[in-house]
């Protein structure tokens, strides 16, 4: 007891003494942390990588405003609509253009592995580039060819003969739907949940894959508006001059569509929220019975104190302090580790998985609160301590 009054005295703050006197169960609790860490920002880089993967399609179209089904969930189950509802919006004031866009969900096979998978075929109007893809936007005369289409270089599986045939300039064929088509162009765009990549072609192309769809029934209305319009004002008089079976939104609110749809309808979405909410409970039970085997091995020193005329608060002060000691040493791996781990899941599975600052502050906060949180579970038995009870 009187050396653990010495370590008091000096400088050194007292919490981090404690901690380094027992120092394979210090290293226990940094390791607990560093798991929760690494545990809750591998959730959370799945979730981001859901939400910006799905949404993509959603946050490049170049259409100032969007239309759409009232039955449509998201870009992969997107219903149709009229398309003479594109000619009744170029009668509104400000509307320069409306045109359509067609969006399915096809197997294909992949020309270098001959196995099927499922991308995304887009047919537009090669006319008016519909899609924020320069290196696609500069290739559209090819899609006008008859069953010609451009195709993701950053889809997800093995391509590399695909990429080099036609960066070479040659025309690679494949089937979709027992249909054979040609590949005569590349451009970067990137997978998703949904599909390992997407095809873009002209409207004409699109409607040969799927001949089940009406040429009168489009998924997608793009809407150009004149320079100097509003886009609000203008959606507000598509909104009132247009019958209800179209979806009026603005370029922000369809990719804020698509991602409220993945939040509240998408069980991914849930498990990875539920994955981060388990590792804040596992982090909180692990530092709790580290913080608590101190509390109860430093019992009587902690009454001594309180004999000394220390009150609750100051020991309560030295027990966050050891808290706070392993939330920020248990979090420097916590943090690196996810960083090798991202990339090799980015590079598995073509996915923007990516640390971003706003996460890594988010989840340092989340640390702080585990630690500190199981600090105030774990000095229940502290407040209670009696000086004549230890003795």
């Amino acid at each position: 007891m009187l050396g653990f009054i010495q370590q008091f005295q000096r400088r050194t703050p007292l919490g981090l003494l404690q901690l380094k006197r027992h120092k394979g169960r210090f290293i226990v609790a940094l390791a607990g942390t560093a798991f929760a860490d690494i545990l809750m920002f591998m959730q959370l880089g799945f979730q981001s990588a859901l939400f910006d993967s799905n949404t993509r399609l959603n946050r490049n179209i170049i259409a100032d405003i969007v239309l759409i089904s009232p039955q449509a969930k998201n870009t992969q189950n997107i219903s149709t609509f009229p398309r003479s509802r594109l000619f009744d919006a170029s009668d509104v004031p400000g509307v320069k253009a409306a045109e359509p866009m067609y969006i399915g969900m096809v197997s294909w096979r992949n020309p270098q592995t001959r196995k099927k998978v499922q991308v995304q075929a887009i047919g537009f109007n090669p006319a008016i580039p519909a899609l924020n893809i320069p290196e696609a936007n500069a290739q559209l005369d090819k899609i006008q060819l008859p069953d010609s289409f451009l195709f993701d270089r950053k889809a997800r599986g093995d391509y590399k003969e695909l990429y080099a045939q036609v960066e070479a300039g040659k025309e690679i064929s494949t089937e979709i739907e027992k249909r054979t088509i040609t590949v005569n162009g590349l451009f970067s765009f990137g997978a998703s949940f949904a599909a390992d990549g997407i095809l873009l072609s002209s409207e004409d192309n699109f409607l040969r894959l799927f001949p089940r769809q009406k040429v009168g029934s489009v998924n997608v209305g793009l809407i150009y508006i004149e320079p100097g319009s509003d886009p609000i004002q203008v959606a507000t008089a598509l909104k009132a001059h247009l019958q209800n079976d179209v979806k009026v939104m603005t370029r922000a609110e369809f990719a804020q569509f698509e991602e409220d749809v993945l939040k509240k309808e998408s069980p991914i979405a849930f498990i990875f929220g539920f994955g981060v909410a388990m590792g804040f409970l596992i982090g909180v039970i692990i530092v709790y019975q580290i913080l608590s085997t101190d509390v109860n091995s430093h019992l009587k020193e902690y009454a001594t104190f309180k004999a000394m005329g220390y009150d609750n608060n100051y020991l309560l002060g030295v027990i966050f302090e050891e808290a706070i000691i392993i939330a920020t040493i248990g979090f420097i791996p916590g943090f690196i580790i996810p960083l090798g781990l991202y990339q090799l899941a980015a590079n598995a599975t073509n996915l923007p998985i990516y640390m971003s600052l706003a996460r890594a502050i988010f989840v340092f906060a989340l640390t702080l609160i585990i630690c500190i949180f199981s600090g105030a579970i774990a000095t229940q038995k502290l407040q209670s301590a009696d000086p004549a009870d230890m003795f």
